[in-house]
């Protein structure tokens, strides 16, 4: 069984993972980047349109726009920490290393825009496609070899779990106490064989799980992989109830991924009718369509049911041609590639899950419960959004706990590897799995997700779920435990658990907050 070695392995290549290689990789450590895509740009970050805050460390209309959005759930600390860190870590990282190319004037000058539930302007963009520029800047930033010559990417590769040493002969209490993380397996895909990656320290950044709904805007990897491997390590997740469904994604019938459209066609001025025509926001909030997103999400809903029809319009036509063109350039061409012309017609849209504001427990730092283990980005729960996120935060918190993430590990990685030979063989099942069975398993969870465990949960829903994910569980089991691993496997048995985990959460939570609506 092959054998790799990092000072530190990064689990994931979205904006979390990336900030914390560069800190890392600046100081000269060995660094491994494991994605499952072939291509490392493909990630959540890349498929965020809006922007990341920039912004004053003493605004304090920040910390007001982040408690009102989640219903006054947020941790003051981590929005403290978040506004006394994140503008430095966004001008050393973006502005002046990675030169990130967000809009400017004439005089060559920073914009800033707004999004929901935003008091001032204060978010940098490019264009509708910030993340895929800061994504792509990040990178071409880190794959200079000469620079950083440490770095090594492990594209097509799947982690399947970490590595937490079994101590046997000792107390609950001692094992506790040592509990540990030294590394992970990770399937190579295209040499079809699991290596062993030994590593003093390991950050989980594999963003969040929005891809368990049969619609979603996430990349279809963002299904759960970072908090099922925590999981059965040790970790703790907490607040897994709280997904964040996108109000606007644009409505058709092509994919389970729905395209997203923006929250700042909202911020600028874009207005949502329901089929008859009538706009309908004023009914459900006074900050009408720039209300928290868990209100215009339901809102629309409501309007769906009510009018009989499968979904609203965003409508921004009203505005100047060339400008739509310039400012949205993205959503202009999808939605034309569709039969769309936005600068002539309102846009179709319905909600789809977006974003997880619960996750593996960290700290100020982004440190878990196990030793040796960070998690950062979408994939952790630093309490920042309590049960509902602040547009445009999450690219900043991602940013910035990935770098300081790193200056604690800084502080803390001279130690040796763990022995290698203490660590067992993988041992793969010999039957090849039938992928049409793992297509029609998947298909079953995304469909209960989104029927039972979505926008709208109830007691009976959640029973339903519940009857239904106890038996996916078990045959999925038995069948990892039989078959070949493949990356659909190994995603599929993750989606499992981390499904049945939001499913739990939410037959435990009976208040309606933020995020999370049972109706009984």
């Amino acid at each position: 069984m092959k054998t790799k070695e990092f000072d530190v392995l990064i689990i994931g290549c979205g904006i979390s993972g990336l900030s914390s290689a560069y800190k890392l990789a600046s100081s000269g450590l060995s660094i491994g980047i494991v994605t499952r895509e072939s291509d490392p740009k493909i990630s959540n970050t890349y498929w965020a349109q809006g922007g990341i805050i920039y912004t004053d460390s003493k605004d304090e209309l920040l910390k007001n726009d982040i408690q009102k959005a989640s219903s006054q759930t947020s941790h003051e600390s981590a929005i403290d920490m978040m506004l006394e860190r994140g503008s430095e870590i966004v001008e050393e990282v973006l502005l002046t290393q990675a030169k990130t190319d967000f809009e400017k004037n004439e005089s060559d000058e920073l914009l800033f825009t707004k999004e929901a539930a935003h008091s001032i302007d204060r978010i940098l963009f490019r264009g509708d496609f910030t993340g895929r520029e800061i994504q792509v800047s990040l990178l071409n930033h880190l794959n200079d070899k000469d620079r950083y010559p440490n770095i090594n990417f492990l594209e097509s590769h799947t982690a399947i779990d970490l590595i937490t040493p079994k101590h046997h002969g000792i107390s609950i209490t001692q094992r506790y106490e040592e509990s540990k993380v030294v590394g992970a397996y990770v399937f190579n895909r295209k040499e079809n064989h699991v290596i062993k990656v030994i590593a003093k320290t390991t950050i989980l950044a594999t963003g969040g799980i929005g891809a368990l709904y049969l619609h979603h805007s996430n990349s279809e990897g963002a299904r759960g992989d970072g908090h099922a491997m925590a999981s059965r390590a040790g970790a703790n997740l907490i607040d897994m109830e709280f997904i964040q469904f996108h109000p606007t994604t644009f409505y058709d019938n092509s994919s389970h991924r729905r395209f997203l459209i923006s929250e700042a066609v909202r911020g600028e001025g874009g207005i949502l009718v329901n089929s008859n025509g009538e706009r309908f926001m004023k009914k459900y909030h006074h900050d009408l369509e720039l209300a928290p997103r868990d209100v215009v999400a339901r809102a629309i809903l409501e309007e769906t049911i009510e009018t009989q029809n499968e979904c609203v319009y965003l409508d921004i036509s009203f505005k100047d041609e060339e400008w739509i063109k310039s400012r949205f350039p993205t959503i202009y061409k999808h939605c034309l590639d569709k039969g769309i012309d936005i600068t002539k017609r309102s846009i179709p849209v319905v909600p789809a899950a977006h974003y997880t504001c619960g996750g593996v427990k960290v700290d100020l730092k982004g440190r878990t419960n196990l030793k040796f283990l960070y998690a950062v980005g979408e994939v952790a729960c630093s309490g920042l959004h309590g049960a509902n996120r602040l547009a445009s935060t999450s690219l900043l918190e991602g940013l910035t706990w990935g770098y300081l993430a790193a200056e604690d590990i800084l502080k803390n990685i001279d130690r040796d590897f763990y022995d290698n030979l203490k660590i067992k063989e993988w041992a793969a099942g010999t039957e090849t799995a039938d992928k049409a069975l793992i297509q029609q398993d998947w298909i079953t969870l995304k469909q209960t997700m989104w029927n039972y465990v979505g926008l709208t949960r109830s007691s009976n829903r959640l029973k339903r779920a519940n009857a239904m994910f106890s038996e996916l569980n078990d045959e999925i089991e038995r069948f990892y435990k039989r078959c070949k691993l493949t990356d659909g496997l190994i995603g599929l048995r993750n989606a499992v658990e981390i499904s049945s985990t939001v499913l739990s959460a939410s037959q435990r939570n009976k208040v309606s907050i933020g995020s999370f609506y049972r109706k009984n």
